[in-house]
């Protein structure tokens, strides 16, 4: 298993993504503010461009437009039939399991995981969703361990439990990640309060074997 230097595992929601991409910590994307959420259930609309132009005339006011993995990405916030102006939709996520709030903000990031490489273990204020663009993913809570095999895999959890994010299976995960939250609290805080029964390194384990 990967350990990371404590410094740099503070530093998810902070650590403003580069250029290069490379396999290390997650980094900052993009972060917005948002007065008020769509009533209702809420979801990530994930949507691929041919450019950055096109990409930021198609959203709507909660819309962000990243680059990453060489392509350019629409994400956005709204109901479940929400559609973009073209694109290629590629993933709806949700719905989120979103506390009332004054506020929002929105924090997307991305990440690079070879297999065995984990996020330290950490608390979220709002849900977290994550979306790979490929490889396996496994997610370890209090409650068990929850499972994303393939492109396009997406698991979600709600604010508080602690958790332990681990790339699995045998190529290297490359991902998303939203974290929905009060905008008074911290998107993230780490804690050492909770051990990992191992679940995931146990599924990393079968996978080598095979």
């Amino acid at each position: 298993m990967t350990a990371l230097p404590s410094a740099v595992r503070a530093q998810a929601t902070t650590r403003q993504c580069g250029t290069i991409e490379e396999a290390g910590p997650a980094c900052l994307l993009a972060h917005r503010q948002i007065s008020a959420l769509p009533k209702g259930a809420v979801f990530w609309h994930i949507d691929r461009f041919a450019s950055k132009n096109v990409a930021q005339s198609a959203g709507g006011t909660d819309s962000v437009v990243v680059e990453a993995f060489g392509s350019t990405w629409l994400f956005t916030l709204a109901k479940a039939g929400w559609r973009s102006k073209g694109g290629e939709r590629v993933s709806v996520v949700g719905p989120l399991p979103v506390a009332p709030a004054a506020t929002y903000a929105a924090e997307y990031l991305r990440s690079i995981f070879s297999p065995g490489t984990t996020a330290p273990l950490h608390v979220h204020s709002g849900p977290e969703a994550f979306y790979a663009v490929s490889g396996d993913t496994c997610l370890e809570t209090p409650d068990g361990v929850k499972i994303g095999r393939g492109p396009g895999n997406s698991l979600m959890i709600k604010a508080g439990p602690p958790m332990l994010l681990m790339a699995i299976g045998t190529i290297p995960r490359q991902g998303f990640a939203l974290i929905l939250h009060d905008a008074s609290q911290p998107p993230t805080t780490l804690t050492q309060m909770w051990h990992p029964d191992g679940l995931c390194a146990r599924q990393l384990s079968v996978d080598r074997a095979h």
